[in-house]
Parts: C-alpha cells; sequence; structure tokens
C-alpha cells in the first residue's frame, strides 16, 4: 500500500509542477481532487480518516474572507481605489508607489488574488487614458499583493492555514512581518522605476488603444453603503484579531454570515465570487499529505537528511527549502507538505514569508500573478515569462534578502 501512496503522491504533485496532467482536462485542482479520491477508492485511507485530515478551521477562515471580498467587489471598492489613484496629479514614478503600497496595504487585509482580479482590468483601462505603458503597473499590482499579503495571517491561504495549524498570533506575526513587507514594497517600487527610467509611454500610436480600452463592461459604480458595511466588518474582525483570543474562524464565519443577510446584494452573487476551486484544491491536498504522512517515509526522509546535516526543522534549512519549493509546485502546495516540520520558533513566519515572497519569482509562482497576465492578454497587453521575470526575479531576490536579515536578526 506505501507504494500505492507514493505513486498517487508523486502523480498529484507532478501535476502541480505541470499546472496539470498530459492528455487529460484536468488544472491543478482537478489532479488534487483525483488524487483524493484515488486514495480514498484503494482503501489507501478511509472516508473518515480523509474528513478529519481536513482542517476545517483553515478552509472556514478561507471562504470567510472570499465573502468578504466579493461583498467589496460587488460594492465597487476596488474600481473606485483604482480610479481615485488615476485622478492624482502624479508622476509616473509617482503613480507607480502609490500604486505599489495602496495594492501592498489592500491584500493584506482582503484577498490578493481578488484584489489583482478586480483592479488589472481597470488599471490596463487607466494607463490607456494617461498614455502609459500598463507592463510596468501591471507587474507592479501583481508583485506588491504578493508582498502586502505576507504582511497578515489573513493575507493569502498559505499563511491562514500557517496561522491556524500553528496557532500563531495574530499581533506578533504582523510586528515580525511587517518591516521586511514595507521593505519589500519599496524594493518593488525603486527596481521597477529603475528598470523604466523615463520609459514611461505607451509604445502603441495615440490611435490604436482600441486593445486596451477593451471591454470594462466589469466596471462596478461605488456603492458607499456596501462598501462601507465590508469595510467596517473588516475593521472589527481585525480589531478582533489583534485584542481578543477568541477563534479567528468563528469570527470571520459571523461576519461572512452578517454579510450575506443583505436586502441588495444577492447570495448568488456574493457566493458567485468564492473560489470554490481552491477550496477544493485545499482539500485534495490535505487527504493526499496526510496519507504521505501516514507513511512514515517523510519522518524517515528528514531524521536521514539531519544526519547529514541538513535540518528541514532548522529556520535556515527551512527558507531554502520553502523558496526552492514553491518555485517548483507553487507556494500552497509547498506550505501543506512543509508545514508538519514546522517546529522551531520561528517556523510559521518563516514558512510564511517565504512561499509568499518567493511567489513573484515566476509567473507560474502565485495565481496572482497569472490572474494579471491573464487579464493584460484579454486586453491586447503582452507579459510573457522574459519580460516578467526582468521584474520578478530581482524583486523575488530582493526581497527574500530583507526578509532572511530580517529573520536573522530577530533570532539574534
Amino acid at each position: 500500500m506505501t507504494t500505492t501512496i507514493v505513486a498517487i503522491f508523486g502523480i498529484v504533485y507532478l501535476g502541480m509542477i505541470l499546472g496539470g496532467l498530459p492528455f487529460l482536462q484536468l488544472d491543478r485542482t482537478g489532479v488534487a481532487l483525483l488524487g483524493a479520491i484515488a486514495l480514498i477508492s484503494v482503501d489507501a485511507t478511509g472516508l473518515e480518516e480523509a474528513a478529519q485530515a481536513v482542517h476545517l478551521p483553515s478552509l472556514v477562515l478561507l471562504f470567510s474572507f472570499m465573502v468578504l471580498s466579493a461583498q467589496m467587489r460587488l460594492g465597487g471598492f476596488y474600481d473606485w481605489v483604482t480610479r481615485r489613484l488615476a485622478a492624482l496629479a502624479l508622476s509616473p514614478a509617482q503613480l507607480l508607489g502609490a500604486l505599489v503600497f495602496c495594492v501592498g496595504a489592500l491584500s493584506a487585509v482582503f484577498s490578493n488574488d481578488i484584489v489583482c482580479l478586480a483592479m488589472a482590468p481597470l488599471l490596463i483601462e487607466v494607463c490607456a487614458g494617461r498614455r502609459l505603458d500598463p507592463v510596468p503597473y501591471l507587474l507592479a499590482l501583481a508583485c506588491a499583493a504578493n508582498i502586502g499579503s505576507a504582511a497578515t495571517l489573513i493575507g493569502n491561504p498559505q499563511n491562514m492555514l500557517i496561522g491556524q495549524t500553528l496557532h500563531l498570533s495574530f499581533g506578533g506575526y504582523a510586528a515580525q512581518a511587517i518591516v521586511p513587507v514595507v521593505l519589500g514594497l519599496l524594493s518593488t517600487w525603486s527596481l521597477i522605476a529603475w528598470q523604466m527610467r523615463g520609459r514611461w509611454a505607451a509604445t502603441m500610436p495615440a490611435d490604436d488603444d482600441s486593445g486596451l480600452r477593451r471591454g470594462n463592461d466589469s466596471e462596478i459604480p461605488l456603492d458607499r453603503w456596501q462598501t462601507g458595511k465590508g469595510l467596517a466588518i473588516a475593521a472589527t474582525l481585525l480589531l478582533a484579531f489583534l485584542f481578543t483570543d477568541w477563534p479567528r474562524e468563528h469570527m470571520a464565519l459571523t461576519a461572512a454570515g452578517v454579510l450575506l443577510m443583505s436586502r441588495k446584494l444577492h447570495s448568488t452573487k456574493m457566493l458567485g465570487l468564492v473560489d470554490w476551486e481552491l477550496l477544493i484544491l485545499f482539500i485534495g491536498l490535505f487527504v493526499v499529505n496526510h496519507a504521505l504522512q501516514n507513511t512514515g517515509l517523510i519522518a524517515r526522509a528528514v531524521n536521514e537528511a539531519a544526519a547529514s546535516g541538513w535540518d528541514l526543522r532548522r529556520p535556515g534549512s527551512l527558507f531554502a527549502a520553502t523558496l526552492l519549493l514553491s518555485n517548483v509546485v507553487s507556494n500552497l502546495p509547498a506550505v501543506m507538505l512543509l508545514l508538519p516540520l514546522a517546529t522551531h520558533s520561528i517556523a510559521g513566519p518563516v514558512l510564511a514569508l517565504a512561499s509568499t515572497l518567493a511567489g513573484n519569482l515566476l509567473i507560474v509562482g502565485s495565481i496572482a500573478n497569472i490572474i494579471v497576465v491573464d487579464a493584460a492578454t484579454r486586453r491586447g497587453v503582452t507579459i510573457d515569462w522574459r519580460r516578467h521575470a526582468r521584474v520578478g526575479i530581482p524583486v523575488t531576490l530582493a526581497s527574500l534578502a530583507i526578509c532572511a536579515v530580517s529573520l536573522w536578526l530577530s533570532l539574534r
């Protein structure tokens, strides 16, 4: 049975690397789900055991903040923020800086993927209106969303999982993460502005921006009541997370229930913006990783590595392994695989920061990158892997170096 479990695990993580499986119409979610089904079908794990393997508090927290992000999106908040940024009397470089820090702040509270999904199309139109090349601003959007989401334990799915599983202090983690995140955002702004060096103007003729302006049918006008309600609940949750020890998943789920009780926003629209595929990906990977853990192979491999001088439980080794795996199988599967090794006092911040910041290296490193690139492609703006790498690689190296120094100083 061990051989079967290892084979299924290998196929699932091959799917994580490739984004699917050859000859089958499966994405990462489909591969993870199929792997869990296969383990149950061959009786490698029972239904009850599979259900117990799923960390429900993490799923509840993730779902609840998806509902909160849906509220903000349907209330027109993200569109309003993008328009307000565009209306500021700023130079192109200053506009880039305002965008980076605004997106970073939003992503620390709301889902970084939702922020990118909502802001990317409108940002392209804004750049067209100001005759600016949209590519540096789109790349800044993706990088800032990833970096900013590392600031809190609710900024992205892997941080939610780490915080819930390891029972990390919300305020304690934020205090440890804020400096590397702010410096990472500053380095992102500096690097992109330096690369552009005055070449901000769009290269297309003035009468040929139809591709950039195309299809902004999804623009949502600001609903002050719905936006205010969402912001009030988000602020209440943050204060509760910071100053109480009540279960975060309970408070977040209650908040989601309050938001769903709306006289104007239909629950179908709210729940339609929930990323159900990501929730299913979570469930599938929980089951697959649990089955492999039960074989004892992971513990044996870790002990052998420690005996040879590379102990993955040490912060430095865990940091390196997180960086490597996050760019091989993506950051969420990497965190789920490495989480059982998080036994050191700063292992939680190491996993959260390294996995999130590593997502900027390549387009496939995070969902936020893919969302931005896809939005650009649909509107006639090309961002290939080379163009992304010109920004993503230096931004990742700079932010990870800052993070490593910050974590080292915290140990000292």
